[in-house]
C-alpha cells in the first residue's frame, strides 16, 4: 500500500518541482528583463516595485487531497510506467535546453547590460561634451562680451577725450581771441594816446618853429639894418684911408666879402650866439669862388653847413677882378685863400 502511494507521489513530485523551476526562471528572467530596462532607460518615472512570486509546495494532511493524490497517483502509475523514461529524457532535454536558453538569456542580458552601460557612458560622454562645448561657448559669449564692453568703454573714454580736448581748445581759442581783442584795443588806445601825443608834439613845434621864424626874421631885420650902419660906416672909413694912404684900400675888400656872404646866409634854427665857424675860401683872379671847406667847426653840423652854403652861393665877387689886375701880389697873399671866421651874432669873420 505505501509502495504504491510512493511512486506517484514521487512523480507528481518531480513534474510540480519542474513546474516550479521554469516559473521561477521564467520570474528571473522578466525581472531581469525589467532590471536592464529600468538602468538603461535614461529618464522615467521611478517604477513600481515588482512582487515576485515563489510557488510553494503545499503538502496539505487533509483527508480530502490525501485521497485526491492517492487517485491521481493511481492513474498516474497505470499511464505512466510506460512513458516514464521517455517522459523523464523529455524531461531533462527540456531542461537541459531551458538551461542552455536561461544561459543564452543571461548573455543576452549581460550583453544587453554591457551595451546599455556602453550606450549610457556614450550618452554620459555626449553630455559631458555637450556640456562641455556648452560651457566653451558661454565662455567665448562672456568674452565677446566682455571684449565688447570693453569696446564700448575705450570708444566712450576716447569720446570723452575728444570731448576735454575740443573744450580745452575751444578755451584756448578764446582766450587767445579775449587777449588779441585786449591786446588790438590797448593798441589802438596807445596809437590814439601817440596821435595825440604827435599833434602835441607837432603843435608844439610848430609854435617853436613859428617863435623861431619870427625870432629869425626880426634878427635879420636887426642884422640887416646893423649891416647897412656898418656898410655905411666901413665906406666911409674905407674912403677916409684910401685918400690917406692910396694902396691900403685893398682892405676894405674884406669888408666886400663879408656884404656878399652875409646876403646869401639864412640863419639855422640851431644857431646860438658865441658859436665861431672858420671856413677857408678859394678864389681866382676873376673873383669866381671854386671852394670854401671847413677847417674849425663849431660844433654844430647845421651851423657850419650853413656858412658853407652861404659862401658857395655867392658865386662871383666880381670886386676881386679889379684887385687882382692892380695889385696882384695882395690878391694872391690875401685872397686866393681866405680864412673867414663866422659868428652868428655880430656876422663878423
Amino acid at each position: 500500500m505505501n509502495t504504491r502511494e510512493d511512486h506517484p507521489r514521487e512523480g507528481g513530485t518531480g513534474r510540480f518541482t519542474a513546474s516550479a523551476i521554469k516559473a521561477v526562471a521564467l520570474h528571473v528572467v522578466v525581472a531581469a528583463l525589467l532590471f536592464v530596462s529600468f538602468s538603461s532607460a535614461p529618464e522615467f518615472e521611478p517604477a513600481k516595485p515588482i512582487v515576485q512570486a515563489r510557488l510553494v509546495q503545499l503538502n496539505s494532511k487533509s483527508p480530502a487531497t490525501t485521497q485526491t493524490n492517492q487517485r491521481i497517483a493511481g492513474e498516474a502509475e497505470r499511464t505512466a510506467a510506460p512513458t516514464h523514461e521517455a517522459e523523464e529524457l523529455e524531461r531533462k532535454k527540456q531542461e537541459q535546453q531551458e538551461a542552455q536558453e536561461a544561459a543564452s538569456q543571461a548573455a543576452a542580458d549581460k550583453a544587453r547590460q554591457e551595451a546599455a552601460a556602453a550606450a549610457q557612458a556614450e550618452r554620459q560622454k555626449q553630455v559631458a561634451a555637450a556640456r562641455a562645448e556648452a560651457e566653451k561657448t558661454a565662455k567665448q559669449k562672456a568674452e565677446a562680451e566682455a571684449k565688447r564692453q570693453a569696446d564700448i568703454a575705450r570708444k566712450r573714454a576716447e569720446e570723452e577725450a575728444q570731448k576735454k580736448a575740443a573744450a580745452a581748445d575751444a578755451a584756448k581759442q578764446k582766450a587767445a581771441e579775449d587777449a588779441k581783442r585786449k591786446a588790438a584795443e590797448e593798441a589802438k588806445r596807445k596809437a590814439a594816446e601817440d596821435a595825440k601825443r604827435k599833434a602835441a608834439e607837432q603843435a608844439k613845434k610848430k609854435a617853436e618853429a613859428d617863435r623861431v621864424a619870427r625870432e629869425k626874421r626880426e634878427q635879420e631885420d636887426a642884422r640887416a639894418r646893423a649891416l647897412s650902419e656898418l656898410l655905411a660906416e666901413e665906406t666911409q672909413y674905407q674912403r677916409a684911408q684910401a685918400d690917406q694912404i692910396g694902396d691900403e684900400v685893398a682892405a676894405s675888400f674884406d669888408d666886400v666879402i663879408r656884404r656878399y656872404v652875409s646876403e646869401q646866409w639864412r640863419r639855422p634854427p640851431t644857431a646860438r650866439n658865441g658859436m665861431v665857424v672858420e671856413v677857408r675860401i678859394s678864389m681866382l683872379p676873376t673873383g669866381q669862388i671854386t671852394d670854401a671847406v671847413v677847417t674849425r667847426s663849431s660844433g654844430d653840423a647845421g651851423f657850419d653847413q650853413s656858412a658853407v652854403q652861404a659862401v658857395k652861393n655867392v658865386g662871383r665877387i666880381p670886386e676881386m677882378q679889379q684887385l687882382s689886375r692892380e695889385n696882384p701880389a695882395i690878391f694872391d697873399r690875401d685872397y686866393r685863400n681866405k680864412l673867414l671866421r663866422f659868428r652868428p651874432e655880430d656876422l663878423s669873420f
